[in-house]
């Protein structure tokens, strides 16, 4: 039976990704903070091991501790700890950077690199390209990104593609939705009050990907080997900046929705306001001047042709049937 450890396991993506890890019988890790909850994390023979990312000889001692127990380090490892907004925006370099090549240095200090180190990434790293005639994004594009967290996620792929003989595979996901997701929730949550908000008059194409999409990809990924590759992943569709919400209106059998366009200037200030009154009283907010860069982005078409060729990727999931399921969750929960 070989072993996997998922990193950032309590989280929306890394919970979906050790339930299809135990559907595929492996030996499950999954590596969570002291604080961490569990609840998505219930899986029958799921074993728990504490990472402590901030500090390097804590976590080189965690894992050190592991490999004499166990006489080895893991087959597979799916990095996904990570941050998506943060109080303070250098703390994206920390985590998303400083904390991966940390990681991975240890792996190698300890002789514990593993069979294939799949590392979640963006589709932001590459930042508003190609807006002028809306063309997908390549893989060969030269990445410019705009954000604090895009930049954060490209500095720790460059540090990992730059190492020798290191058996990397990155996947570069676009607007990742499904159950337990909670910033495409505030959608559902507006739409269900009548109200649905959109960003900017000029033309938005937009891609996305269920969540169960990016574990099946991951698997494709171990099944065939590949070693030293990088991945974009959608489900192979893209939408308007309406299909999303007219979706999620149709599930919730909503009568009519009112549809605000919200002027790129007037989201911004909206967005520094936020950010600014959330780090008065020490959180993070959804809405922030990150976010806003990500909001205005035009074109978030690519080419995910390798994808398919190289993996078998079929993307089961187009965005309806997502939805769909999605919302069922959310009324299940009771989050609506």
């Amino acid at each position: 039976m070989s072993s996997i450890l998922v990193t950032g396991a309590s989280g929306f993506v890394g919970s979906f990704i050790v339930e299809e890890a135990l559907k595929k019988d492996f030996s499950v890790w999954a590596g969570i903070r002291a604080s961490s909850s569990k609840r998505y994390l219930q899986g029958e023979g799921l074993n728990f091991l504490e990472l402590d990312f901030a500090h390097p000889k804590t976590l080189k001692a965690q894992l050190f501790t592991y490999k004499s127990k166990f006489g080895k380090g893991f087959d597979y490892i799916v990095h996904c700890a990570g941050v998506t907004k943060c109080k303070d925006q250098n703390d994206f370099d920390k985590v998303n950077h400083l904390q991966t090549k940390s990681f991975v240095d240890t792996l190698i200090e300890l002789e514990m690199v593993p069979k294939q180190f799949i590392y979640i990434s963006t589709l932001s790293i590459f930042g508003p390209i190609r807006e002028h005639d809306y063309s997908p994004i390549k893989e060969e594009d030269t990445p410019q990104p705009n954000t604090a967290y895009g930049i954060s996620k490209l500095k720790a792929e460059a540090y990992i593609r730059s190492l020798p003989n290191f058996p990397y595979v990155i996947y570069r996901p676009t607007g990742v939705y499904g159950p337990r997701e909670k910033d495409y929730f505030l959608m559902a949550k507006s739409i269900k009050a009548y109200t649905d908000f959109s960003v900017g008059f000029k033309r938005q194409d937009l891609t996305f990907i269920y969540v169960k999409d990016i574990a099946q990809a991951i698997f494709l990924g171990i099944e065939k080997k590949v070693s030293q590759r990088s991945y974009f992943l959608t489900d192979g569709e893209v939408y308007n900046s309406r299909t999303f919400s007219d979706l999620i209106q149709k599930e919730l059998a909503i009568p009519f929705v009112i549809h605000i366009k919200c002027p790129l200037i007037a989201l911004k200030v909206i967005s520094l306001l936020a950010e600014f009154f959330a780090t008065l009283f020490g959180k993070s907010s959804t809405l922030n001047s990150d976010k806003f860069k990500i909001m205005k982005q035009r074109n978030w078409q690519c080419d995910i042709t390798p994808t398919i060729k190289e993996l078998g990727y079929k993307p089961e999931y187009k965005l309806k049937k997502g939805v769909k399921e999605t919302i069922a969750w959310y009324k299940k929960e009771r989050w609506l």
